[in-house]
């Protein structure tokens, strides 16, 4: 039985995606920093464990404990919406380590067991705004371009082991708590003479029409993991597929 570890399994894009690996047969380890009972139904195939991507002890635990796995989903982030003169040094820092160190931490820890089995698969979540640059993210998107690079990079060391990487790249998920955290996160600090402006994107943001759901990453991510030939970046959301053919990319 294939194994999966999924991290931010809270709610919103890992809650989605331990739910579908579950309903395919998979053994899912679902990784929160503070597990909530009641989050994920009790099941044989599931055990949810407590896990903090920027803590070092914290990611070694979860080595001993687990073991061996299959795949690897660092879906674990924070999001701001912010302009630059409005980020602390602080958060920009706290961005990073989650976005960026987190899954590079994780990668290094359960890439040997990979390589030592000659097969696995390490997918991460990182933004279709990497693609389409948008206002307001310049921080956030940072974060990300730097795990797109980390991303395709790896790929070329792992392949020869039989390990793959892959990249997941949502759209805008407002109605998620990433998205919401990422609004309360620009009320903060914004700076007064921004104001008006990124009131105005975020009103954009809202009011799109075109936005990503927990499903459509879910799904992405399944074919991420499953399917040999996929694309090293395969968008997810109606939104992230539209800005994919915008770039010319090809849209999985």
């Amino acid at each position: 039985m294939p194994r999966i570890l999924i991290t931010g399994c809270s709610s919103g894009f890992g809650l989605a995606t331990a739910r579908l690996f579950l309903s395919e047969g998979w053994e899912v380890i679902a990784t929160m920093r503070s597990p909530r009972p009641g989050v994920l139904p009790d099941h044989e195939r599931l055990s949810v464990i407590a896990l903090d991507v920027s803590d070092a002890d914290s990611i070694a635990a979860a080595v001993e404990s687990v073991g061996t796995i299959d795949a690897l989903v660092n879906n674990a982030g924070v999001g701001m919406l912010n302009v630059l003169e409005g980020s602390g040094m602080d958060q920009v820092r706290e961005l990073f380590d989650t976005n960026v160190l987190g899954p590079i931490a994780m990668a290094k820890a359960f890439l040997p067991g990979m390589r030592k089995q000659g097969s696995g698969v390490i997918v991460n979540v990182s933004s279709v705004v990497t693609v389409k640059p948008l206002p307001a993210l310049s921080v956030y998107s940072a974060s990300k371009a730097a795990l797109n690079a980390f991303t395709e990079s790896l790929a070329l060391e792992a392949a020869q082991f039989g390990v793959r990487t892959r990249l997941v790249l949502p759209g805008a998920a407002p109605t998620t708590d990433f998205g919401k955290n990422a609004v309360a996160r620009m009320g903060m600090a914004v700076p007064e003479i921004y104001q008006p402006f990124v009131q105005e994107q975020l009103q954009k943001l809202q009011s799109s029409t075109e936005v990503t759901t927990a499903e459509d990453v879910a799904r992405a991510v399944w074919t991420a993991v499953t399917e040999p030939d996929a694309p090293m970046r395969i968008p997810a959301g109606a939104d992230a597929v539209t800005a994919f053919r915008t770039a010319g990319l090809k849209a999985a």
